[in-house]
C-alpha cells in the first residue's frame, strides 16, 4: 500500500463509490460526502477487502468544512496526495429562465464553481508535494456532464455551474501541468447505471447506460498517463 493517499469528494452509490474502490487497490482513500450514508457502505467494503479508508462528512461549498476534511485526511494519511477526484454533482434545476430566482441560479454555481475552487485550493498543495514520490503523476480529476459542453433551454442554473467547473479545470491544467500535476475534466455524456436510474431507459437495452465501474477504470487510466501524454478532456459515453 502506498504512503500517498487518494481523496474523492462527492461519494455516492455510483461513480464516487466505484472510483474510491478502484483507487483503494493502490492508495488509502478519504471519501467525502455531505451525508455519511452515501459513503459508509463503500468505506466498509474497502476495509473488508484489506484497504484503508475513512469517510468524512463534508459540504464542499463551505470553506471551513473543506479545510476540516483535508485536515482529517492529512492526520490519518499524511500530507502527500496521489489523486484527488471532484465528483460532486450539485443541485439539478430545470426551469424556464424567467422563472428562476437568484437562489436557484446560484445553487448551480455554489457546488460546481465555488466547491470546485475550494477543493482544488486545498488538494493542489498536497498533489504538488507528491510529484517526486508518486509512481504516477499526481492527478486532479473533475467529473463533468453534457451541460458543461452546451447550455440547454431551462438548464441555465445547472449549465452555468458545470461550465464554471470545466473552465476551472482548463485553467488549472495549464497552470499545474508543467509542474507535474495532471488535471483532467471528464464529460460523462449519458445516464449512469445506478439504483436511482434503474427504471430509466428500460427498453433501450442493457448497454444503454454507463457503468460506474467503467468510469472508475477511465479515471485510473487518466491517473496512470505519463507526463508526456496528459489528457485534459475526456468524453465518456455509450
Amino acid at each position: 500500500m502506498s504512503t500517498l493517499f487518494a481523496i474523492i469528494a462527492g461519494v455516492g452509490p455510483g461513480t464516487g463509490a466505484a472510483v474510491a474502490r478502484k483507487f483503494s487497490a493502490a492508495y488509502p482513500v478519504a471519501l467525502l460526502a455531505r451525508n455519511p450514508a452515501n459513503y459508509e457502505d463503500a468505506v466498509k467494503d474497502i476495509q473488508a477487502a484489506g484497504g484503508k479508508a475513512i469517510g468524512i462528512s463534508t459540504d464542499v461549498s463551505d470553506a471551513k468544512s473543506v479545510q476540516d476534511a483535508i485536515a482529517k485526511s492529512q492526520k490519518e494519511f499524511g500530507d502527500r496526495c496521489a489523486a484527488a477526484v471532484f465528483n460532486v454533482g450539485g443541485k439539478f434545476v430545470r426551469k424556464p429562465f424567467l422563472d428562476l430566482n437568484l437562489g436557484e441560479f446560484e445553487s448551480g454555481w455554489e457546488v460546481n464553481g465555488r466547491g470546485a475552487f475550494l477543493f482544488s485550493q486545498s488538494v493542489l498543495p498536497l498533489l504538488l508535494k507528491s510529484t517526486q514520490q508518486s509512481t504516477h503523476p499526481p492527478t486532479l480529476i473533475f467529473t463533468g456532464a453534457t451541460a458543461a459542453m452546451k447550455g440547454s433551454a431551462q438548464l441555465a442554473a445547472f449549465s452555468t455551474g458545470k461550465f464554471a467547473k470545466r473552465s476551472l479545470s482548463q485553467s488549472l491544467a495549464r497552470g499545474f501541468g508543467p509542474q507535474g500535476v495532471h488535471v483532467a475534466h471528464v464529460n460523462v455524456d449519458g445516464v449512469i447505471d445506478i439504483e436511482r436510474t434503474k427504471e430509466w431507459m428500460k427498453d433501450a437495452g442493457e448497454d444503454a447506460k454507463i457503468k460506474p465501474e467503467a468510469i472508475a477504470d477511465a479515471y485510473w487510466y487518466l491517473h496512470t498517463q505519463p507526463k508526456t501524454c496528459f489528457t485534459q478532456e475526456m468524453d465518456v459515453s455509450v
